[in-house]
């Protein structure tokens, strides 16, 4: 595969392996690996090209960072109290137990090329209508610490992590494993909380596990459950992803999380068309109504 000169910032040719079938075959189903043209010499992911992410008022603000001891089960909202500055973590981040997450780094117009031809070459290579079917495309750029645990958790998005620097292992489960992930998890994460996931050390056995180094990398299906574990080394990774309209998953879970409130035992999202549908247009009409009455509310 090629890889950018380090004084040009041009997308690479091409940046996937095209002979890779699970592009086709898993695609948002199964996680699968993947080679990209992508290393720490690209001038995109030098430490001092990510330093301007955060020294710069338009991409600062997409930055979140902690430090400490962190377990595969624990919640993102009882991380450790912060301690330094946000630069200070950053300048140290090969000792400082750092994960800094740099979100919607496609406002920086390089980064923004970047995201454009990767998401153009997933849509050609999986055969599927990306542009039709998202609401939202992001890059990300994730910088961590020597043997930091990112833990367990499900995503909104369709991911592909890239390694581009340093090495780490993940860990991801299938979402259709309804012990790994039961139905109330996913309503609750969909309806109202992010961290709706739990992990479960009794099912570690039954998650497809990857070595990610330079070069490699995974495909994350929307809610399949993972964490990662750093390996030994500074290590820099690029997030490409985006989320689907919400008809597609959202207001379906949305609707189910109600009704099990109310003591009904739901039907799951794709064991009936005719449900679905009826679930969706409830939602939507109720979310149409409260933004109605919203709006009322401010003409008065």
């Amino acid at each position: 595969m090629p890889t950018a000169s380090i004084t040009d910032v041009r997308p690479a040719a091409s940046i996937f392996d095209a002979g890779n079938p699970g592009f086709r075959e898993n695609f948002d189903e199964k996680p699968f690996a993947f080679s990209h043209c992508f290393s720490a010499e690209h001038p995109l992911f030098q430490l001092s090209r990510l330093r301007k992410l955060i020294e710069n008022p338009v991409t600062r603000p997409g930055v979140y960072y902690d430090a400490g001891d962190i377990r595969i089960e624990q919640r993102w909202d009882t991380v450790p109290e912060r301690k330094q500055t946000l630069e200070e973590t950053f300048d140290r981040v090969d000792n400082a137990g750092a994960w800094i997450l740099m979100k919607r780094v496609q406002k920086d117009p390089d980064y923004d090329d970047l995201l454009v031809q990767c998401l153009d070459e997933v849509q050609r290579l999986s055969g599927r209508q990306i542009d039709q079917d998202k609401k939202s495309q992001e890059a990300i750029i994730f910088l961590t610490s020597p043997h930091r645990v990112t833990s367990y958790h499900i995503d909104r998005e369709c991911n592909f992590l890239m390694q581009v620097r340093g090495d780490k292992e993940i860990s991801v489960f299938d979402r259709n494993d309804r012990e790994v992930l039961p139905e109330a998890e996913l309503e609750t994460f969909w309806s109202k909380d992010n961290n709706a996931g739990v992990y479960k050390p009794q099912y570690q056995d039954r998650a497809h596990v990857f070595l990610m180094r330079p070069g490699t990398g995974v495909h994350i299906p929307v809610n399949s459950p993972h964490w990662l574990k750093n390996g030994a080394n500074v290590s820099v990774s690029l997030s490409i992803s985006y989320q689907y309209k919400d008809w597609r998953r959202k207001y379906v879970f949305q609707a189910n999380y109600y009704l099990r409130r109310m003591g009904i035992n739901p039907t799951p999202p794709g064991k009936s068309a005719l449900l679905d549908n009826a679930k969706r247009l409830v939602v939507q009409v109720g979310l149409n109504g409260k933004k109605l009455l919203q709006r009322s509310k401010s003409a008065n």
